[in-house]
């Protein structure tokens, strides 16, 4: 066999499998959906028992776990909704999805979370933007107002948690990058830039603190209130202080990819670009794409996946794409994730309550909620299905 036949049957075999790795998205729209309508039956039922419950969260030990309104995943379940309406079209999902989304609309005055991005934002921004509806947006404005109570000019940052006082003093984890999306979104409602200001200071602020040089992010860092600076860099949900939790670089991929979307600075881009590359060339993720929990654990092979930190990274990929010099290779990997999410994560229809995906973890040292589905592996992995279409 000649080189340029060689060539042309190596290139053949190339577009093959970048083809066989692009995922059906109204295959696994429909089958999410087919879930998603065991989910809701499941949700109305648990709630005749408990009305206070308002969210699904996750299945832990064969139980079908739900949650209350400040719980911090609480927003997923009804901004899943938006995304099917948003897909569909089908007035049935903007109904339980306005349903579902009101559940959470109290939230707006908690000013003892970080979480708001999450809980707020995701709902009530995914239907402000397919609705038009003022009352979303005067909640989303209202809770961007609550989140900026908890920013502290000298350390530069937003708290994240107030509880643990004897571990840390003024924590701040990487998964906060997250809820910025609706600082940046509440100045370009109101015209206020006070919020705009505070999510520009504590991207810069994480970006100093949170990374190391390789672009792998601590998980929490402690600051001193009086002083601005930094008391100690360590962790809660990872493996160790110094090991990569794999949601948090998931977490860091996305946040400053949005960041560079909202404020084209470039700063964010090449830190986007960094984490990217991290995650990208880390040898000891397996040949599918779905990271193991966290980069470091040491019984790697044996240790539990994250479908959830997979999603998320897939998801963001697929907007860095679009303004990164290294636009292919973030598809191709996005593609590459999602077919394996799509094809080797999915639930059987009428399996775990209706979750879409299974194998995330979520919080380990705790041993809690590991090999399990969890709502926001199944949030993410709908607007990666949905920017792979776009």
């Amino acid at each position: 066999m000649n080189l340029k036949v060689i060539i042309t049957v190596l290139s053949v075999l190339s577009v093959s499998i970048v083809k066989a790795q692009k995922t059906d998205v109204k295959k696994a729209f429909a089958s999410a959906a087919q879930q998603t309508d065991v989910l809701v039956k499941n949700v109305d039922s648990a709630r005749k028992v408990k009305p206070n419950l308002v969210s699904p969260r996750t299945v832990e030990n064969g139980q079908f776990k739900m949650v209350i309104s400040r719980d911090w995943t609480s927003g997923f379940f009804p901004a899943e909704l938006w995304y099917f309406y948003q897909y569909t079209n089908d007035k049935k999902w903007l109904t339980l999805a306005q349903k579902y989304t009101e559940d959470i609309k109290k939230e707006q005055f908690n000013k003892g979370t970080h979480d708001l991005g999450f809980m707020i934002y995701c709902p009530f921004g995914n239907g402000y933007s397919l609705t038009n509806d003022p009352a979303y947006k005067a909640v989303i404005i209202q809770a961007a107002k609550s989140l900026s109570t908890r920013f502290n000019v000298k350390a530069g940052v937003l708290k994240s948690w107030d509880h643990s006082s004897d571990k840390w003093k003024y924590p701040v984890i990487i998964d906060n990058m997250m809820n910025l999306e609706l600082l940046f979104e509440t100045t370009k409602l109101t015209g206020d830039s006070s919020f705009y200001k505070i999510a520009v200071t504590h991207a810069n602020t994480t970006m100093k603190n949170h990374f190391r040089p390789d672009f792998s992010s601590y998980h929490v860092i402690d600051y001193d209130t009086l002083t601005g600076n930094v008391r100690q860099k360590t962790t809660a949900q990872g493996y160790a202080n110094e090991s990569a939790w794999a949601r948090g670089q998931a977490w860091a991929l996305y946040g400053y990819t949005m960041c560079y979307r909202e404020t084209k600075n470039k700063a964010y881009l090449a830190q986007a670009d960094g984490v990217a590359g991290f995650i990208l060339n880390n040898k000891i993720t397996p040949a599918d794409g779905i990271p193991y929990w966290d980069y470091n654990d040491p019984k790697i092979p044996e240790a539990s996946r994250d479908a959830s930190a997979a999603s998320i990274t897939a998801s963001a990929l697929y907007e860095l794409a679009k303004y990164s010099t290294n636009g292919k290779k973030y598809k191709t990997a996005a593609d590459k994730i999602l077919n394996s999410l799509s094809t080797k994560y999915t639930s059987k229809i009428g399996a775990n309550y209706g979750f879409i995906l299974e194998h995330s973890t979520g919080h380990r040292p705790n041993n809690s909620e590991i090999d399990v589905p969890i709502n926001y592996a199944d949030y993410y992995y709908l607007e990666a299905l949905l920017r792979s279409k776009n």
